[in-house]
């Protein structure tokens, strides 16, 4: 597993360098701009489409405004905002959490864009079951452009579906069934694998009814796992009410300074706060990652733009409301930089592993604020001396508990890359608290039980919610790559990697963030140029709808620009 995750955060480096997250940012901003801070104009108008002011039941699609928008929702409002804010912090620092918010806001500019492209071009062959996403922009946008790059647009489009079902695989499906699989496991002691199987069989159920199913389970499911959480992390914030004054100030100041470390944490850079504020904003809203067009193409309506304003409510919701309750919850508790859960009389012996690679003597573990269960993972804080670098590198290395509580003995640790012998930092052990496990403490630390059950339930709702819908993407990417007979074939496969991804190869919160980042990041990199080829269209077609808007030209006698019009760059108001 080690060479894997070498290798992985290997492809990380590539998919995530600075410069990566400065194009997508850029890319935000671009659309901000040239739409006129649209953000502004989808709050208040989105809320109009929701209540169904601008419903018509005649219009191609098979869901409608609201139901799209849950089906999304279901996707992004998923573990992500329980476990990957966690990660954020625990990785990044307070700091992460600004870029977070600014990722939130201009990821509205994103989705707008992405959602527009996607309604434009969506296949409306069968009405009733509309396909949509970067794959039919690419597709056919293309060779309206020129008929000698059709296959070249078909193509692209082949390239983002299999980066989509690489993100679905990932992100949608692996990381929400690890996440639900070790908080059951923590508080429970339910076997990973018996977590799976459930959660394969939940999920069956659900998709193998299509999107019409998917869209009213998610529109029931959605609003109501929301407010639980936001409900409760309300109660959290009202008793820590003292401390969110400074909690806001360390975010802003972190996201612009170091972060020194302390106790579980190990410091960040702005840097870091940056790379994983960024990522993890990603991760969450999906914002240019193409993945949430595909379930708005399914809506009711002749409008693209109708829907596409709606869809921008999305990194509102997801990252600017639910993510930053999860943060200021763990903030505010303290968990993420949280004391020692135990200490070494005399501390392991760190011995050598092999060339460059370091590892500490079996001991039996201290006594610990709370029993140590078979399987635990623990870690205690390194500083490799690195001559290449400049400073001391803080490390964790990680070792799991051969049983408890009769036979407490930490086994099987883990190997740090040192070029000479790291020592211990001190004499502390800490219990790990990957993803969404984090979250739980947080919410523990304020009523004890809180985090064991709300944050269990609330894990179960959203990992259910992403998984089905992101088994729709990846669905509508087969449909495209293979055909129809592909999905039934895809959809048992998925299944089973639910039970694959609790069987025990993902041990911590670095191989978590290695393989959710592969999934989104090549997805961004197949998406962006998409936008980029054909945001010209999508504020266009944007303009065009406000400005019918504005005057009151929104009857049947006034319909959306033509496809014609908006390539050729004709005036369309």
């Amino acid at each position: 597993m080690d060479s894997l995750n070498n290798i992985m955060s290997a492809i990380n480096g590539v998919l995530w360098h600075n410069a990566v997250l400065l194009i997508v940012l850029g890319t935000g901003i671009l659309f901000t701009v040239w739409s006129g801070f649209c953000q502004f104009r989808a709050v208040a108008h989105g809320t109009h489409v929701l209540r169904g002011r601008y419903d018509d039941p005649a219009d191609p699609g098979a869901i409608n405004h609201f139901q799209a928008l849950s089906a999304a929702l279901s996707a992004t409002v998923g573990l992500g905002n329980i476990g990957g804010v966690a990660l954020a912090i625990a990785l990044g620092g307070p700091g992460a959490v600004f870029w977070m918010w600014v990722v939130g806001f201009f990821g509205m500019a994103l989705k707008l864009t992405e959602v527009t492209l996607s309604m434009l071009y969506r296949n409306t062959d069968d009405p009733d079951n509309p396909h949509g996403g970067p794959m039919w922009v690419a597709s056919k946008g293309l060779g309206r452009l020129n008929p000698k790059l059709h296959g070249v647009g078909k193509l692209i489009g082949g390239i983002f579906c299999i980066t989509l079902l690489v993100s679905t695989i990932t992100g949608g499906n692996m990381f929400q069934a690890w996440n639900v699989a070790e908080i059951t496991h923590s508080y429970f002691g339910v076997p990973g694998v018996a977590t799976g199987i459930v959660l394969a069989v939940l999920v069956g159920m659900v998709i193998i009814g299509g999107i019409k199913r998917i869209g009213a389970v998610a529109g029931r499911l959605v609003p109501i796992m929301v407010a639980l959480y936001l409900l409760a992390g309300t109660y959290v914030l009202v008793v820590h009410a003292e401390a969110l004054p400074g909690m806001l100030k360390l975010i802003v100041v972190s996201a612009f300074s170091p972060s020194d470390a302390a106790g579980a944490f190990l410091g960040g850079t702005v840097g870091y706060a940056f790379l994983f504020g960024m990522k993890r904003a990603l991760f969450s809203n999906e914002a240019g990652q193409g993945s949430s067009p595909i379930a708005h193409a399914a809506a009711k309506t002749r409008e693209p733009v109708r829907e596409a304003v709606v869809a921008a409510l999305e990194p509102l919701i997801d990252t600017l409301i639910v993510c930053s309750f999860t943060a200021l919850v763990i903030l505010s508790s303290g968990v993420w930089n949280r004391t020692a859960d135990g200490e070494f009389g005399v501390p392991p012996v760190v011995e050598k592993a092999g060339p460059g690679q370091w590892t500490l003597e079996s001991v039996p573990a201290p006594l610990a604020q709370r029993d140590l269960y078979n399987g635990e993972t623990v870690f205690m804080i390194v500083q490799a001396h690195d001559n290449q670098q400049s400073g001391n590198q803080l490390h964790k290395i990680f070792g799991t508990i051969s049983a408890a509580p009769n036979s407490r003995t930490v086994i099987d640790w883990g190997t740090i890359n040192s070029p000479v012998e790291p020592s211990l930092l001190n004499n502390n052990l800490f219990i790990d608290y990957p993803g969404a496990s984090l979250t739980a403490r947080a919410f523990d630390t304020v009523q004890d039980g809180l985090g064991k059950w709300l944050v269990t339930l609330a894990a179960w709702l959203f990992a259910l919610s992403t998984m089905i819908s992101w088994s729709y993407y990846g669905e509508q990417g087969m449909i495209y790559l293979a055909g129809e007979r592909s999905v039934m074939p895809y959809k048992l496969v998925y299944c089973g990697l639910i039970v694959v991804a609790t069987a025990g190869l993902i041990k911590t919160n670095v191989e978590l963030d290695n393989l959710t980042g592969i999934g989104t990041g090549v997805m961004l990199f197949a998406n962006i140029p998409i936008m980029w080829i054909f945001g010209s269209q999508a504020m266009r077609a944007y303009r065009d709808y406000m400005e019918r808007l504005k005057s009151g030209r929104m009857g049947p006698g006034h319909k959306p620009p033509s496809l014609e019009d908006l390539i050729s760059g004709r005036d369309v108001n």
